[in-house]
C-alpha cells in the first residue's frame, strides 16, 4: 500500500509563502517608514522657507508705522503688487495681504477697498492679536485653499495679515507620495519574486528529505538524502543527521530481518532434529504396545534404542539451552584458569576414547587466563568431539596453546578430509553439518558463542584434503601473566 504524506501546498500556509510574506512585510514597513520620514522632512523644510518669507515681510512692515503713513508711502507699491490682487478674477492668489482693525474687520489698505479674498482672509483669522503675538505662522483655509498666515500690529492698533498659499507644497508632497508608492510597489513585487525563487532553491534539500522519507516509508531503505550544490550549514547538518539516522534504521531493520530469519531457521532445524528421536521412540513404543516385541532380545534391543534416542534428544536439548543462554549474554564466573591443563585433560580423554588415534600435545608449562573454566572445558570438549566424530580414528590430531603478545591462542587441528570453501563459510551456523554427517550441528556454534562471551575470536583454516584447524584467541585484556 502506498503511503501518502501531506503535500507541501504552495499556499498561504506553506513555509515558502510565509517567508515571502515576512520579507515583503518587512520591506513594506521600511518603505512606509522611509516615505513618512522623507515627506515629513520635505514638509518641514518647505514650510520653514514659507514661514521665513512671511516673518521677513512682517518684520519689514512692523514697528512704529501707522495706516496713514503706509497709505502715503509710495514704496508700498511693491507690497501691493505682491500681496493684493488687482482683480477678483484670481480666485486663489499665491499671497494675500489685508488690514483689519482691532475687532478683526477688514479696512482699506493704500486707498483700495478690501476684496473678497481679503475679507475671506480676515474672516479666517479669528484673533489677529494672537496671530501677531505668535512666533510662527499658522495654517488657515481661504476659500477652501490652504495658506500659512501671520500678522503684525501697527502703531495705531491696526493689524496687517499676511498669508501665503501652500497648495503647491501639498501637491508636490502628494506627487512625491504617489511616486514613492509606485516605486515601493514595484520593489515589493520584485522582492516577492526574488524571495520565491531563492526560497524555492533553498527549500529544495527539504523537499529531497520529504521524498527520501516517503520512499523509505514505502520500503526503499537504501535511499539517502542527496547533497545540494550550495547547501547552507544548518540544512547540511540536518541532511547528515538524517542520513545517519536512516543508516541506523536500515542496519536495525536488516539485523532484525536477519535475526528473524535465523530464528525461523533455528526453530525449523530444532524441530527437525527433535522429530527424529521422537519418531524413533514413538515407533518402538507402538511396537511394544501392539505386542509385536515378543522376543526378549527384541525387547532389549528396542529398549536400548529408546534409551539411545532419549540420550540423543537430551544432549540436543542441553545444547539448545546452552545456545539460548549464550544469546542472553550470561554472567560468566571468571577466575584464573590454566589452559594448558585443560588441553592436556582433553587430550587424555581423547586417548581413552580412541586409543589408536595419533595425538600431539603442545601445552607445556602453565598458561593462565582470567576466564570461565566450565566454558573453556566445553569449548575444548566440542572441538575434540568434532574431530572424533568427523574424522577416521587413524587421523592425527594436534592440540596446542601458546601466549603471544598478550593474547592466548588455543588450537585444535586434524589431518582429516577438510572442508570446501562453501562449507567452511557456514561451519559456525547452527545445525549445519557438512555433507549431512553425524552430530547435531551445534558444536561449533556453541564454541563461537562461548568464545565471544569471553570477548575472543574463533577462526578456521581448512581446504579439501588438508584437514581442519580451529584457533581460539582470547584477547589480551583477559590474559593474566603467572
Amino acid at each position: 500500500m502506498r503511503i501518502r504524506w501531506p503535500h507541501c501546498e504552495r499556499g498561504m500556509h506553506s513555509l515558502r509563502a510565509k517567508l515571502t510574506l515576512a520579507n515583503v512585510a518587512l520591506l513594506a514597513l521600511g518603505i512606509v517608514a522611509a516615505t513618512a520620514v522623507s515627506l515629513m522632512g520635505m514638509r518641514y523644510y518647505l514650510l520653514n522657507q514659507v514661514d521665513a518669507e512671511l516673518n521677513k515681510t512682517r518684520q519689514s512692515l512692523g514697528g512704529s508705522l501707522t495706516m496713514d503713513q503706509i497709505d502715503a508711502l509710495g514704496a508700498l507699491a511693491i507690497v501691493r503688487d505682491r500681496f493684493m490682487p488687482q482683480h477678483d478674477e484670481q480666485a486663489r492668489p499665491d499671497s494675500i495681504l489685508t488690514a483689519v482693525d482691532a475687532h478683526g474687520k477688514p479696512v482699506s489698505l493704500a486707498r483700495f477697498a478690501p476684496t473678497d479674498t481679503q475679507r475671506a482672509l480676515a474672516s479666517a483669522v479669528d484673533d489677529p492679536r494672537a496671530l501677531a503675538a505668535a512666533a510662527d505662522p499658522h495654517d488657515i483655509r481661504v476659500h477652501g485653499a490652504r495658506y500659512r498666515a501671520t500678522a503684525t500690529r501697527l502703531a495705531d492698533g491696526t493689524y496687517i495679515l499676511f498669508a501665503t498659499s501652500t497648495d503647491a507644497l501639498h501637491q508636490g508632497m502628494l506627487k512625491a507620495l504617489k511616486l514613492d508608492l509606485t516605486i515601493g510597489t514595484l520593489l515589493l513585487a520584485l522582492l516577492a519574486c526574488l524571495t520565491m525563487m531563492s526560497v524555492s532553491r533553498r527549500m529544495r534539500p527539504l523537499e529531497d528529505m520529504v521524498e527520501t522519507s516517503t520512499a523509505i516509508a514505502e520500503g526503499d531503505l537504501t535511499r539517502r538524502v542527496p547533497s545540494s550544490h550550495h547547501p547552507t550549514q544548518e540544512v547540511e547538518q540536518l541532511r547528515l543527521a538524517l542520513n545517519s539516522m536512516l543508516h541506523q534504521v536500515e542496519s536495525a531493520y536488516r539485523t532484525r530481518e536477519h535475526s528473524a530469519a535465523q530464528l525461523r531457521r533455528f526453530v525449523a532445524d530444532a524441530s527437525h532434529e527433535l522429530r527424529t528421536p521422537l519418531s524413533a521412540i514413538r515407533g518402538y513404543l507402538q511396537l511394544y504396545d501392539k505386542g509385536m516385541l515378543s522376543d526378549p532380545d527384541e525387547r532389549k534391543r528396542a529398549w536400548e534404542r529408546v534409551l539411545a534416542e532419549t540420550d540423543r534428544m537430551g544432549r540436543l536439548v542441553d545444547e539448545l539451552l546452552t545456545l539460548a543462554r549464550l544469546d542472553q549474554q550470561p554472567e560468566l564466573r571468571f577466575r584464573n584458569v590454566d589452559v594448558s591443563r585443560l588441553v592436556r585433560d582433553a587430550a587424555e580423554d581423547l586417548r581413552v576414547q580412541q586409543p589408536e588415534r595419533p595425538i600431539k600435545v603442545a601445552a607445556d608449562g602453565a598458561v593462565l587466563v582470567h576466564a570461565d573454566e566450565s566454558g573453556l572445558r566445553q569449548v575444548l570438549g566440542n572441538l575434540v568431539g568434532n574431530v572424533r566424530t568427523h574424522t577416521p580414528e587413524d587421523v592425527a590430531v594436534r592440540l596446542g596453546v601458546e601466549r603471544e603478545e598478550g593474547v592466548v591462542r588455543l588450537c585444535v587441528a586434524d589431518e582429516g578430509p577438510g572442508l570446501c570453501e562453501q562449507d567452511a563459510a557456514r561451519v559456525f551456523d547452527r545445525f549445519f553439518r557438512a555433507g549431512g554427517g553425524a552430530g547435531s550441528g551445534l558444536g561449533l556454534a556453541i564454541v563461537q558463542g562461548v568464545v565471544q562471551a569471553h570477548g575472543g575470536e574463533v577462526a578456521v583454516c581448512t581446504s579439501p584434503g588438508e584437514g581442519l584447524a580451529v584457533t581460539v584467541t582470547l584477547p589480551s585484556r583477559t590474559a593474566v601473566r603467572p
